[in-house]
């Protein structure tokens, strides 16, 4: 049986991810790593507490000692590195706990992976040769696109928050790592997630709970910028396909084709609503426009034609059959 190491299970990327892939491969251990900060919650993962395939560590990523620990425990085929402090308004307020978690942390996988897989540069351990480090990251490490135009991935970085600029790093000290020592890496560059188990702090949960609460929806701006929407399950079986098939080195984008602005977000989930959980007013008259966020990106989109092309990946959900499985989940959860 293969082992792999995942990093930030239990927040909302990785704990679908790990449900979908212990489902889908019955011959693969999984050990999530996750040091349950506020963007991680066990109960994401209560579907899978008791599969003997799985077992989490609450822990560290930048504690060496724990991460060698795992390796030696563990004989890890392949990393999956989802771990990351990823709220932008929190990176404004406190920058150096996203350089550490999302910058060190990440270098300090590498190099313990490196270390244990590889006998010195471009010599792979007998046994390790097909062993993986596959990072999972960002569109927001392209900046802010005008109203025309997709991000590729030959599309030059510029991020413009510290959360970016922590995970551009990131990206960076992995390609370094293919690129000196011939260590076998993938990343992903994924637009907007939306779906079930996603923090409360986020767009979409925060539109359904407040508006069920009777509270107001506070929109930034006028609520024109506009994201690239991908529902998490299309996501995990992007990353699936890449651990799997990827080119070594490569980098895969991964997009819903599905962008929408603010404002459509907020009608739209009020609109359903409106219809599933009705009350004497609609719930577009608790949308209230708030003052933006310091270097508020105006449009990310994402070109996923590599990762269909070469991996034969497609979304399944578009935005609207997306949204409608998202709130009867929150609905569950709220309720």
């Amino acid at each position: 049986m293969k082992s792999i190491l995942i990093t930030g299970g239990a927040g909302f990327i990785g704990s679908n991810f790990i449900s979908f892939f212990l489902e889908n491969n019955k011959n693969y251990h999984i050990v999530n790593i996750d040091l349950l900060t506020y963007a991680g919650n066990i109960s994401n993962l209560s579907e899978v507490t008791d599969n003997s395939r799985y077992t989490f560590v609450q822990g560290d990523i930048c504690d060496r000692d724990l991460v060698e620990k795992l390796f030696n425990q563990y004989h890890f085929n392949g990393v999956i590195h989802f771990a990351a402090e990823s709220h932008v308004d929190n990176s404004i307020k406190n920058p150096d706990t996203f350089v550490r978690t999302n910058v060190f942390g990440t270098f300090n996988l590498l190099d313990v992976a490196k270390n244990y897989w590889m006998e010195s540069s471009n010599l792979y351990k007998k046994g390790f040769e097909n062993c993986k480090f596959h990072h999972i990251s960002t569109d927001e490490v392209y900046g802010s696109l005008g109203k025309e135009g997709l991000f590729t991935e030959k599309t030059a970085y510029a991020p413009n928050s510290p959360y970016s600029a922590s995970k551009a790093s990131s990206d960076f000290l992995v390609r370094s790592y293919f690129h000196t020592y011939g260590m076998n890496v993938l990343t992903t560059n994924c637009s907007n997630n939306y779906g079930p188990k996603q923090h409360d702090e986020k767009l979409i949960p925060t539109i359904i709970r407040k508006a069920i609460k009777g509270e107001k929806i506070p929109i930034y701006g006028d609520g024109k910028n506009i994201r690239d929407w991908l529902f998490v399950l299309d996501h995990c079986k992007g990353i699936e396909l890449v651990f799997k098939q990827g080119e070594f080195g490569e980098t895969y984008n991964i997009g819903g084709k599905n962008e929408r602005d603010n404002l459509y977000i907020v009608n739209c989930i009020c609109e359903i609503l409106d219809k599933i959980k009705p009350k004497k007013t609609s719930y577009k008259k608790q949308i209230s426009f708030v003052k933006d966020r310091p270097g508020h990106d105006f449009r990310y989109a994402i070109d996923a034609t590599k990762l269909e092309k070469d991996l034969g990946w497609k979304a399944q959900e578009n935005f609207e059959t997306g949204i409608q499985k998202t709130i009867e989940w929150y609905l569950k959860k709220y309720q």
